[in-house]
């Protein structure tokens, strides 16, 4: 059941609620249906946020994934820097490679880890903008619930 299907549940028990006597602004609703109603939400929603959790687990993933690969390939720069030491021309180059190398990773960690970020958080404006549709639509019916009830009580013939 989407969110919106127990949004529509909860809406038609208000409409079929039943006022209270002696106070018009207030209904009597079964509190168990509205119970039930409410625990569907709550079962139903968490499923976004599972999955922007999942996003970020995988985000951490990737720039752990990211950093062991720098910390390699700087560990085989270093071991390669010292395998040719003799000489002074092939150990600067060998330097001007590792860094290279060193920067290299770190530019790609660096826009892995960007990526992943503008990935997450268009997830969580994806998620907040689900969210702030489904408070606007309760907002609505809300406010379409007390326009009806406020007129119920409005054609009642006074005593």
């Amino acid at each position: 059941m989407s969110i919106e299907e127990i949004l529509d549940d909860m809406d038609e028990l208000l409409d079929k609620a039943g006022s209270v006597p002696f106070a018009a602004h207030k209904s009597l609703i079964d509190g168990d249906r509205l119970r039930e109603l409410i625990n569907d939400a709550r079962l139903n929603v968490p499923q976004e946020v599972k999955h922007a959790k999942m996003v970020e687990f995988d985000r951490d993933r990737i720039i752990k994934e990211a950093e062991a690969r720098a910390e390699k390939i700087i560990h085989q720069a270093e071991e390669r820097a010292k395998a040719i030491v003799e000489e002074e021309a092939i150990v600067k180059e060998a330097k001007k490679r590792a860094l290279e190398a060193v920067t290299k990773a770190q530019k790609e960690s660096e826009a892995i880890r960007d990526a992943t970020n503008d990935y997450v958080k268009g997830r969580f404006q994806e998620v907040e903008g689900y969210f702030k549709q489904g408070l606007e639509d309760v907002q609505n019916r809300k406010t379409k619930f007390e326009q009806l009830t406020q007129k119920k009580t409005e054609k009642k013939p006074k005593k």
